[in-house]
């Protein structure tokens, strides 16, 4: 583990992480300072850093769940939804699982 020191809205923040991920750690950190300051920069100069930083993350979090597979068999799948396929294939086979049982 290493420390990696990073600044987001203005305020140092001193991370740790393992040495093979400092690279990664740094980028998301950048990606979340760019997005919080543009929220920050684009709405009420009252709004608090907390209030910044839960709207990025929903921003984030929204990103994410619209990601696409771009290959294999799930190629063109959005996240979320591949998440909500296996969580109901999960269901299926559960229900299989004790419906075998009950024999």
């Amino acid at each position: 583990m290493e420390r990696v020191n990073v600044s987001i809205l203005g305020r140092e923040l001193s991370l740790a992480c393992p040495s093979e991920e400092r690279q990664k750690l740094v980028e998301a950190v950048r990606h979340a300072d760019q997005l919080m300051l543009k929220i920050k920069g684009s709405g009420n100069a009252s709004v608090s850093n907390e209030r910044i930083a839960i709207m990025a993350c929903i921003q984030m979090a929204s990103d994410l769940l619209s990601v696409r597979a771009v290959d294999g068999p799930f190629a063109g799948v959005q996240y979320g939804d591949f998440k909500k396929k296996i969580e109901e294939l999960n269901t299926l086979l559960d229900d299989g699982i004790n419906e075998l049982k009950g024999l």
